[in-house]
């Protein structure tokens, strides 16, 4: 699986041979993946309202990128509220946080068009909730997981990692330093991030962040919806394997091919769930009009979509109405099976299982 372990030092950005990256296979799936990434930004502006997608998609992600990582959590721990879920399974708090992580990371970058060194430090300390910062110990040693046998040694002197890490953000940033397709830059960029392995923890989870923040500050997405995770947790062994054959045998080609496949399916897939969860809207708002038509509002149907297990405190909040409107408007969707309400502890949540049931598919 991990090939024979060599000793491997990162190389500043760009790289000495970096336009020989660009082969023939790999501008043949550059276009691809760049046609579907054109459509996936398209049919993103078909929601109106940007929390949906923000607020589902981005729970998804954060569920399949920790799972690559082994914190594995059910879908109904997720939907609730962020204190329930913590008592009923501490790797959902870990899931919270990489929301959290995410949605800090995007606003910077969506303010300032940049994604700084200190960025990428404060998205690494909201998911691991210290401030360790970049490695200054030496003994950080990657191992497969099933052997234990040393597969590669980051590098140890911690200026090497400060002085590396200085070096990709400006490669991050810094248009003039290649004049390689950004999708390939992507892929550079993730490859050297986790060959610095620069912090003692949250390594994987944070390159994948920085992954999606890299396209929104490349403008070929308008809000973080792309998520490779799912895609990596399906080719998981061979994910590692075309990492370790960059450091092993200079397989960038390899490497290219995997991470665009990874974007072109994962865009695919993404593209035909937001058409989805539109028709789902789409359906929604015309039956609630002819059936519920005192109650209806697009606050109250964002309401639905952007929680799939919403409550009364969310109503109140979202709608500006009292505890007891709430309450009637949520029993009323519950009678015309538009929510099915259900008790969770002492909470009552009420459930759009289509939603649900949307992403529960994406895991078969």
């Amino acid at each position: 699986m991990w090939g024979f372990w060599v000793s491997f030092i990162p190389e500043n950005l760009p790289l000495s041979h970096e336009e020989q990256l660009e082969t023939r296979p790999v501008l043949k799936k550059l276009a691809s993946a760049h046609r579907h990434l054109a459509e996936l930004k398209g049919v993103v502006r078909s929601i109106p309202n940007e929390a949906i997608l923000l607020s589902t998609l981005a729970l998804q992600e954060a569920k399949d990128s920790s799972e690559v990582e082994n914190i594995v959590t059910t879908h109904d721990d997720l939907f609730r509220d962020d204190a329930a879920a913590s008592a009923y399974n501490p790797a959902a708090k870990e899931v919270k946080s990489y929301v959290q992580a995410l949605g800090c990371g995007f606003q910077k970058v969506r303010d300032t068009g940049l994604l700084r060194l200190q960025d990428i430090l404060d998205i690494q300390q909201t998911l691991e909730k210290n401030r360790a910062g970049l490695r200054k110990l030496p003994g950080t040693e990657l191992k497969n997981q099933f052997t234990g046998e040393v597969v590669y040694t980051p590098p140890q002197n911690p200026d090497d990692v400060a002085s590396l890490m200085t070096n990709l953000v400006a490669y991050i940033n810094d248009p003039d330093l290649s004049d390689n397709d950004p999708l390939v830059k992507m892929a550079v960029i993730h490859f050297q991030f986790e060959s610095i392995h620069p912090f003692y923890d949250g390594n994987g989870r944070t390159g994948r962040i920085i992954n999606i923040l890299y396209l929104v500050a490349q403008k070929l997405l308008d809000l973080p919806v792309l998520y490779l995770s799912r895609f990596i947790i399906r080719n998981k062994a061979q994910y590692y394997e075309r990492l370790q054959a960059v450091r092993d045998q200079n397989d960038w080609e390899g490497w290219l091919l995997y991470m665009l496949s990874a974007i072109e399916e994962t865009a695919k897939g993404t593209i035909t769930l937001i058409e989805a969860i539109h028709n789902q809207m789409q359906a929604a708002k015309h039956r609630i009009r002819e059936e519920l038509p005192k109650i209806y509002s697009q606050d109250l149907l964002n309401n639905m979509f952007c929680h799939p297990y919403t409550k009364i405190e969310y109503l109140e909040r979202d709608l500006g109405v009292s505890r007891l409107t709430a309450t009637k408007y949520l029993d009323q969707l519950c009678d015309k099976g538009f929510l099915r309400k259900q008790k969770m502890g002492r909470t009552n949540y009420y459930i759009n299982d289509p939603l649900v049931n949307l992403f529960l598919a994406l895991g078969r």
